[in-house]
């Protein structure tokens, strides 16, 4: 037992001096490699440094654009709609079934002109037994009138005709106005925009109607978020470029909401506009409102801008050779940003080429 147990342990020690040798084997293989690739990178090193005195790096074409102060105005953008300042749903002040229609979509009409009858046959048949009553009232006090004057009769007498056809001349005007209330009538001057109704439909108060806009008293109405309330007001400069692009307008706003719709989170801003052929309610309009302006501001190209950890960076040419710079930027308006630090009058501005540049390499300036 004793002589198992002194192999087995033999064989242990010659194993581990085994491993030994093989470590520093390896230990000694790596060494020789380090020492190899020490000497690589010196030779690459001088034939690098040869190869830079003897074949000057190639330059890299960019395009730069000179900077100088320029006007810079930053706006807030948004879509706008053109409505009539007066826009109406004209509709009857009874409920009834329209029997005609008197206008059709775009004929101009005016305050009180009736667009459309409603069935009234009920309130016309009153009004012709009423007709028969009071011609007979009337004929009565005529009479009355003339006995008194002949000094017949009593002033009781005269007073009572009177009286009575009074009343129904009362009553039948009263017939008359609920007669006017089965028609729907234009409560504005304008232009017949829609006919949603047709003969046959029943009309209510407030609803199945006829729009009415007036062309006289335009405006382009927008909602901004909540966000921009207190850095818009009354007085803005604003441009509206309307929808077919070839028409735009300079303007201001006119009006400018002070509270936010609970529901949207918006308010309302609106620019009244100027009688015009070509304005028409209900067009649609980019409206662009200029909420910061500068004078003489140093402005570049969004696109010449590249986004580091250190911050947003640009090159410039200096001598031949490419500068990296960090920036600070300020508003930014229509692919345009204003530059409040690193940049100054005079730098050249690489804004085409500079993506694959480093710092300090060598650029030709596209002429």
């Amino acid at each position: 037992m004793k002589h198992t147990l002194y192999i087995v342990f033999s064989a242990l020690v010659l194993a581990s001096c085994g491993g030994s040798n093989k470590s520093e084997n390896q230990m000694e293989a790596l060494t020789k490699l380090k020492k190899e690739r020490a000497e690589l990178d010196k030779k690459i090193a001088a034939i690098e440094a040869t190869l830079k005195t003897t074949m000057p790096e190639k330059a890299v074409p960019v395009s730069v654009i000179t900077l100088a102060p320029q006007s810079f105005s930053a706006t807030i953008d948004v879509q706008a709609s053109v409505i009539g300042n007066e826009n109406v749903l004209a509709s009857s002040q009874s409920p009834g079934v329209i029997t005609q229609i008197l206008v059709r979509p775009g004929q101009r009409v005016s305050k009180g002109q009736t667009l459309a009858l409603l069935d009234a046959s009920a309130i016309e048949q009153q009004m012709n037994a009423h007709k028969a009553q009071l011609n007979l009232l009337k004929q009565l006090y005529e009479k009355q009138q003339k006995l008194w004057e002949q000094n017949i009769g009593t002033q009781v007498q005269l007073l009572q005709a009177k009286a009575a056809y009074d009343a129904a001349l009362s009553q039948q005007a009263a017939l008359a106005a609920q007669r006017n209330m089965f028609a729907i009538k234009s409560p504005i001057n304008g232009v017949v925009d829609d006919v949603p109704v047709k003969e046959g439909d029943m009309s209510s108060p407030g609803m199945n109607g006829i729009r009415v806009v007036s062309k006289d008293q335009l405006k382009a109405q927008a909602k901004l978020g909540e966000s921009y309330l207190g850095k818009v007001k009354q007085g803005d400069a604003v441009k509206l470029i309307f929808a077919d692009g070839n028409d735009s307008l300079n303007t201001h706003l006119s009006y400018v909401a002070q509270s936010v719709d609970p529901i949207s989170r918006s308010f309302l801003v609106e620019i009244k506009l100027p009688a015009s052929s070509s304005l028409h309610p209900n067009m649609s309009a980019a409206l662009k409102i200029a909420n910061y302006q500068k004078s003489a501001a140093i402005a570049i190209p969004v696109s010449a801008i590249q986004k580091t950890n250190e911050g947003e960076l640009v090159y410039v040419a200096d001598n031949g050779k490419a500068r990296s710079v960090i920036i600070q930027t300020g508003k930014i308006s229509n692919g345009m940003a204003e530059v409040l630090n690193g940049l100054k009058a005079g730098d050249q501005l690489i804004v085409e080429g500079f993506y694959d540049l480093d710092n300090n390499e060598p650029v030709e300036i596209a002429k």
